[in-house]
């Protein structure tokens, strides 16, 4: 997604705590008044858990 950066995806998920899963991830992102275009990326992830951040980076970019 080239609209989308790294730095936009860390900001949006600030504070998260990991192991997670796709709702929490939304949930802070919606939290961290994240915009649209990233909420709607990971409210669409096929994978559910996540133990990590570098782990959520790899699925919303190589999707």
């Amino acid at each position: 997604m080239a609209d989308l950066s790294p730095i936009d995806l860390q900001k949006a998920l600030s504070g998260t705590d990991y192991p997670t899963d796709r709702k929490h991830l939304v949930d802070r992102a919606r939290e961290n008044h994240a915009d649209d275009k990233i909420v709607k990326r990971l409210h669409g992830l096929k994978q559910d858990h996540f133990d990590g951040p570098n782990e959520v980076q790899k699925a919303v970019f190589n999707e």
